[in-house]
């Protein structure tokens, strides 16, 4: 079993999106281990997104990310990274596949819907970000 996280992003919560990104979610067989709603401020989406300081879109990144309310989940399947990210779909709508996340819910390149993790060394990182271990629930 694998770890990864998720988020809804505030485009999606905003557009009353979540419950049915939930529901794709667990259709498709991921546990969810957490989940709660949070409120970044600017600075905590600019440690979150650290990665990608000095490129070009960090600063649209984390004040879009910082705008609204996201929904982040700890989500548990064989081979859950690489599975979320199928679902969720390529970074740009309009190349994202038929049936994705993105494709589905996405407006824009940053306003695309959701987020997750892209490497077991990422997940980790992302995990702690948002939840303790005591957090994460077992079934």
């Amino acid at each position: 079993m694998e770890r990864t996280l998720a988020i809804i992003k505030p485009d999606a919560v905003e557009r009353r999106l979540t419950g049915r990104i939930l529901e794709r979610i667990e259709a498709e067989g991921f546990q969810i281990r957490a989940m709660r709603m949070v409120r970044l401020t600017k600075k905590e989406a600019e440690g979150f997104y650290a990665v990608h300081r000095g490129r070009p879109f960090f600063e649209s990144l984390t004040s879009f990310m910082s705008s609204g309310p996201a929904v982040v989940l700890a989500l548990e399947a064989p081979d859950a990274i690489r599975r979320w990210r199928d679902l969720m779909g390529a970074t740009n709508p309009a190349q994202a596949a038929e049936g994705t996340l993105r494709r589905t819910f996405a407006t824009s390149i940053e306003r695309n819907a959701t987020h997750g993790s892209d490497a077991p060394e990422t997940a980790a990182f992302e995990l702690a970000y948002f939840f303790r271990g005591v957090e994460l629930v077992e079934m």
